[in-house]
Formats: C-alpha cells, structure tokens, sequence
C-alpha cells in the first residue's frame, strides 16, 4: 500500500466519540509555522465482523492539509469529524496517519 504524503505529518494523541454531536473527536499533534492546519478524514470500505452482520469495522486516514509546512514548531489541536453519513455502525473505527500511529475505538 502507498501512503499518501499527507500522511507523515501528524500523529493522534487521543480520540473519542462524542454521543451528544455523533462526531468523532480526535487530538492532532503536528509540526509545522502554522498553528491552523486544516485536517480531513478519508473513510475506507466497511466491513462486517463474524457471521451476525451486527458489529462492523472500518478504518479511516486522517490528513493533513498542510502536511509540507515547514517543520519549525510543534502544535496540538482537537478536530472533530461529523458521523451523520457514516452507515457503519456499530462499528470498531481504526484511525490512521503517518506510517504505524494507529488509534481504534468503538462508536455504536
């Protein structure tokens, strides 16, 4: 698989899923000039875990907008990813940026 250069520019420092906005809430740490990155999530196929059909998994890169800014200072900042079209449900969601940062949780 060929990762995306926008891929080696941040890492996770935590991720959540917030019940009351049904929006996945996840903690970038990245390096760069500017504190305002903009990041975006591409979703992956979903699919369904043992022969119930009630549980699924799906992974998701989250990228980096400015993933070629100078690397000068290290910057931290909360984004939050809507669920609302997400049909994947209940789901383990298995987030990933950068070569091997991983971070999986379970949304319902």
């Amino acid at each position: 698989m060929l990762l995306s250069p926008a891929l080696h520019a941040a890492t996770f420092s935590a991720a959540s899923y917030d019940p009351n906005t049904n929006e996945l809430v996840v903690t970038m740490i990245y390096r760069g000039t500017n504190p305002d990155h903009r990041f975006s999530i591409q979703w992956s196929d979903c699919q369904p875990l043992g022969d119930g059909g009630n549980q699924h998994q799906i992974a998701a890169e989250v990228l980096d907008g400015q993933w070629d800014d100078t690397e000068r200072s290290t910057f931290t900042k909360t984004v939050r990813f809507s669920l609302a079209n997400l049909k994947c449900r209940p789901a383990t969601v298995t987030l990933r940026t950068a070569p091997r940062f991983e971070y999986t949780l379970q949304i319902p």
